[in-house]
């Protein structure tokens, strides 16, 4: 093999590496001020998040009907998300109430966030859910503990905002979590976090569950799958 084709198979390998890298991170695109939350995708504080897609089953299979896009950004004091959910058939909580959170809000369709800021303990994370009604619940994660969702009493004060597009069968939530519910960090452009996105979709019979970074298992909670979040100031690719 001449030496010029070596050099393209080495950066073949380097691109393959990276594209399988990038994969498995999502940027976070910094925004200049805190805003008020809305889900319209092609306002301007949406526009400046790079999407990536939760699009398969926790065993990895395809699920390109629901492909969900998920968007993020950050301030100072905040972390926001953007969920952007297609879906079939909706299975909603009957009388739903969005003042205070609801337990068990899993069992309905929901989006959702796996976050964790310790790299050491990686058993040790938050979780945020919203279903498209614009209920929400969250959670204090510690799974060496025998019954992790009693983690449900702890309050982070992290906002949502939903709306349901009955006509394009589309549903979309927004998240603004308060950067001190996750990290003793001050934010800063580099900071990485462990993070899974996840949707569950449709009445029993018919339940999806929708991923990000597959979790090989039919639970969300196996944090050696997560992915990484990144703090961007400007975007690189």
């Amino acid at each position: 093999m001449s030496g010029s084709a070596i050099v393209g198979v080495v950066l073949a390998l380097f691109a393959a590496i990276a594209v399988a890298a990038d994969d498995k991170s999502i940027e976070s695109m910094k925004a200049d001020n805190d805003v008020a939350l809305t889900t319209n995708p092609v306002s301007s504080f949406w526009q400046g998040g790079r999407g990536v897609y939760a699009e398969r089953d926790t065993y990895g299979k395809p699920l390109p009907r629901y492909r969900t896009q998920v968007r993020s950004r950050w301030t100072r004091n905040n972390l926001y998300f953007l969920f952007i959910c297609p879906y079939d058939t909706l299975y909603l909580k009957p009388h739903p109430a969005t003042s205070t959170e609801t337990f068990q809000l899993w069992d309905w369709d929901v989006a959702e966030v796996f976050i964790g800021s310790d790299f050491q303990n990686i058993r040790r994370y938050k979780e945020f859910e919203v279903s498209p009604q614009g209920e929400w619940i969250d959670l204090d994660i510690d799974l060496t503990k025998p019954q992790h969702e009693e983690g449900w009493k702890w309050n982070s004060g992290f906002q949502v905002s939903t709306r349901i597009d009955h006509a394009a069968k589309t549903w979309y939530a927004a998240m603004r979590i308060p950067f001190a519910a996750i990290d003793q960090r001050q934010p800063a452009d580099g900071v990485t976090f462990r993070i899974n996105l996840f949707r569950t979709q449709g009445p029993p019979s018919q339940r999806k569950y929708i991923v990000w970074q597959p979790t090989m298992s039919g639970s969300f909670h196996v944090p050696e799958r997560f992915g990484i979040l990144k703090l961007v100031s400007n975007p690189t690719r």
